[in-house]
């Protein structure tokens, strides 16, 4: 080409178009007005300098050479990207991002732009999770016990100018369950809540009853809105064969929780005991009520309520998402003292050492805020 004439972008791009749909050699040099060993020097140095084939079509609803080629000409007449929609019967947006992916209006080109979009289409596509700070941060958080979605969403706070920073809770969780052999090693499945290496429905509920209760529908109005802070939800979490439990306090607005340590038993003067030591340190403000199901662990919930002035109410008999906070906490504390197991063995720093953990992590409903920012937040509103 360096001794010959010079195609202009228009002529090369129609070649190449025309090259495509199979049309010989010598009718491209008509139509585009030009010398057969022209035409065949363009397209011979194309095929052998682009590692794509010429004769690609994409599949139907992708846009097609021809279009690529009428996005270009009204580009050149400075028509509107919308006009330009229009004519092709397109939607604007989709013109828009054709043209900004590819170089804009200054330098957009039909064949750059097609073997990109060929590119795009191919497969397998390199995994997202395989190296670099990305796949290190993804590690690390998992580590932590974080679910893939709080990892999601938190990245995109801790790194809000960075894109390349960001994935989907899905390839998490693809990488988990589908390439748990690869970057994201097997056994950081483990640290998901459920435990498993691939997906499985859970279910599973539990209910007590107790005398004396105040019910659900006698607790103040301004509990329901999470509006105003310090209304806390409780339960406990068994261990092995019911022989060991461990106490949960989880605030309803901000889902900061406490644990309580039961060393002795769950007895109703265990928990008692433990959940006047735990709300001791609580401000006033922030320690308003508390809502119980019915377990016979709380037949001294009168004797609580004289000594702290915080009422309890219980919930309906077989209705867990009363306290549906509770019940999502109870869920993400199995990371740490899985089903089956002595939590007897726990000791009052290691419950300690799990609440930090837990009141460390980023909440979907706080905007990926963790609890503990959250409650320190009210914390200082209040003083």
């Amino acid at each position: 080409m360096a001794g010959g004439p010079r195609l202009t972008q228009r002529q090369v791009q129609t070649a190449f178009r025309l090259r495509a749909e199979g049309v010989f050699l010598k009718d491209i040099a008509h139509q585009i007005d030009c010398d057969i060993s022209c035409v065949s020097l363009v397209v011979r140095a194309r095929r052998t300098s682009v590692g794509v084939s010429e004769y690609w079509t994409p599949r139907v609803g992708r846009l097609s050479v021809t279009e690529r080629e009428q996005i270009l000409s009204g580009l050149a007449r400075a028509e509107s990207l919308n006009s330009i929609a229009r004519s092709l019967r397109r939607s604007p947006s989709t013109v828009s991002r054709e043209v900004k992916a590819n170089g804009g209006r200054e330098h957009y080109s039909v064949w750059g732009s097609h073997h990109r979009a060929q590119d795009q289409t191919r497969r397998p596509k390199p995994a997202k999770l395989c190296r670099g700070p990305l796949l290190n941060e993804v590690s690390k958080r998992l580590g932590q016990l974080w679910s893939p979605r709080e990892i999601s969403q938190r990245l995109r706070l801790d790194y809000p100018d960075d894109p390349e920073m960001r994935v989907s809770h899905e390839t998490i969780y693809q990488s988990l369950y589908v390439q748990g052999r690869g970057e994201l090693r097997r056994e950081l499945a483990r640290c998901l809540r459920s435990g498993r290496t691939h997906r499985k429905t859970q279910s599973g509920t539990r209910a007590g009853r107790v005398t004396d209760m105040v019910m659900i529908s006698d607790r103040p109005a301004e509990v329901e809105d999470r509006a105003v802070p310090g209304h806390w939800e409780g339960d406990l979490i068994l261990g092995a064969g019911g022989r060991s439990a461990v106490g949960t306090l989880v605030e309803r607005t901000t889902r900061l929780t406490l644990l309580l340590h039961l060393p002795d038993g769950r007895t109703a003067v265990d928990v008692e005991k433990a959940m006047r030591k735990a709300v001791r340190t609580l401000p006033k403000e922030l320690s308003r009520s508390i809502t119980w199901d019915q377990g016979v662990e709380m037949c001294r919930h009168l004797e609580f309520t004289f000594k702290t002035g915080i009422p309890i109410y219980f919930c309906n008999p077989h209705s867990p998402w009363q306290r549906g906070s509770n019940e999502n906490t109870n869920g993400l504390l199995r990371q740490y003292m899985p089903k089956g197991t002595d939590l007897s063995k726990h000791s009052a720093a290691d419950l300690r050492k799990f609440q930090r953990s837990l009141n460390g992590r980023p909440r979907e409903t706080l905007a990926y805020m963790t609890p503990l920012e959250k409650f320190t937040e009210l914390v200082a509103l209040t003083s």
